[in-house]
């Protein structure tokens, strides 16, 4: 059972068959419910031991506990003859009795992160500073770069804060000081042979052979690369198996080259490559790629030190609150904005729906698309670090949670692995937050 959790856990549930969804609620709810046997019968058959009883008494006691147990045990192995046949009717339904026709037509699946590639130069606030800080180190001279003739530069930042949207604005910038350039991403599933078809594509170099394998392709690329200065940017970076193999295709050769990649995952970034690190915007830029979005760029020749300020006054408060919510995440900016620029000038409303934030909007396509970006993080995640994510949903917004509180809920789970890891996790994420409370996690 855990193993079939857990490979339908790996799914994004709205990828999922809706028949697969039924059937694995019903095997998790079994599952519970023979994690409770075990758990009484721990209890109150082993857990109730009299050991070295002495005296008429405690031969009493002892007798009677005999008694006591061989009813408890009883109980319990009807239970469990009670899960075994609903076990056996979970299966039945699943496999034979309502299956339907694999011919059933699928929906198309669009990848939301693909718009980002084509926002509007004059849409993006506060990219500027990002840009010129990162076209700075992709000059800056070290040793690795002098050996390898070239440089690699990779943007590691959480889902939603616009590693893409940067690196296709660097990749514009520059790009003409370059002999070829290509932009291809990855995505969590890559299908490598594709993936080097579309760089040969973007180079300029054409394949018409539709059987060449991973091996054949990445030899024409070398070839092709061999003798030029090449631009490359390889989106959405998720292993570094796989960043191996993506590597093996560009050259060092003597001329020169740039690689962009982009990655959620820490590990990857660095051992890609120069890891920049990319923050969130500023409270200023946050205000300025809300208002604009919702009020139009009446203020776009303001100066960059200048505050921004909120056209409407009575909606400033309110705006304050969603900001502070979004959290200098852009993807959660442009959301916000997409949904208040259809609601009127009134703060009720406006409240109405930073209220609703995560609970209320669920047919709403903008909210759809930011849930799917930044689930793509989640689902990332090892099982039982994501029961353990999903604890922290137990506490109110704002609250301060007491560490003691939440470990006991961790160890409930039973792996202690897992709950060390997430601390260190945890303990490393809040470096730069000193009000963090875990900050000083000790792990023994």
């Amino acid at each position: 059972m855990k193993g079939a959790l857990e490979k339908v856990s790996n799914t994004p549930a709205d990828q999922l068959d809706i028949q697969d969804k039924i059937w694995a609620r019903e095997l998790r709810e079994l599952s519970y419910d023979i994690e409770d046997n075990i758990d009484t019968f721990m209890v109150r058959v082993k857990g109730n031991e009299q050991a070295k009883l002495q005296g008429m008494k405690n031969f009493i006691d002892r007798s009677v506990g005999l008694f006591r147990k061989a009813k408890i045990r009883r109980g319990i192995a009807a239970e469990i003859k009670d899960i075994k046949i609903r076990v056996e009717e979970v299966a039945k339904r699943h496999h034979d009795r309502y299956k339907n026709s694999s011919d059933v037509a699928k929906p198309v699946k669009i990848d939301p992160r693909l718009f980002t590639q084509y926002t509007e130069m004059r849409e993006l606030v506060g990219v500027d500073e990002a840009r010129d800080e990162l076209i700075k180190t992709l000059e800056e001279k070290n040793e690795v770069s002098m050996q390898q003739h070239g440089k690699i530069v990779s943007i590691v930042g959480f889902g939603g804060l616009g590693k893409t949207t940067l690196a296709n604005v660097v990749y514009e910038k520059i790009r003409a000081q370059f002999d070829c350039c290509a932009f291809v991403s990855v995505s969590q599933t890559p299908d490598l042979k594709k993936l080097f078809k579309s760089l040969l594509n973007d180079l300029g170099k054409n394949t018409c052979e539709e059987t060449s394998d991973e091996e054949r392709l990445i030899r024409v690329l070398r070839e092709f690369l061999q003798d030029k200065r090449y631009f490359i940017i390889i989106d959405d970076l998720w292993d570094i198996s796989v960043w191996k193999m993506i590597r093996c295709a560009f050259p060092d050769n003597e001329v020169g080259y740039t690689i962009i990649t982009t990655t959620r995952k820490s590990d990857v970034a660095e051992l890609a490559g120069v890891a920049y690190k990319l923050r969130p915007l500023s409270l200023n830029n946050s205000r300025k790629l809300l208002y604009r979005r919702i009020f139009g760029s009446k203020n776009e020749d303001k100066s960059e030190v200048e505050e921004e300020k909120c056209p409407d006054k009575q909606l400033a408060e309110v705006s304050e609150k969603i900001l502070k919510k979004c959290a200098g995440v852009p993807l959660a900016i442009i959301t916000m904005a997409s949904l208040l620029a259809w609601k009127a000038r009134n703060k009720m409303e406006w409240y109405e729906v930073y209220n609703s934030i995560g609970t209320g909007l669920k047919n709403n396509l903008d909210v759809e698309n930011m849930r799917k970006i930044l689930s793509f993080s989640y689902y990332e995640l090892p099982c039982h670090l994501r029961t353990c994510l999903l604890y922290l949903s137990m506490f109110p917004e704002d609250f301060v949670i007491d560490k003691g509180c939440l470990i006991r809920m961790w160890i409930a789970e039973g792996d202690l692995y897992g709950l060390c890891y997430l601390l260190s996790a945890l303990r490393h994420a809040a470096e730069m937050h000193p009000n963090n409370p875990f900050r000083d996690i000790t792990i023994d």
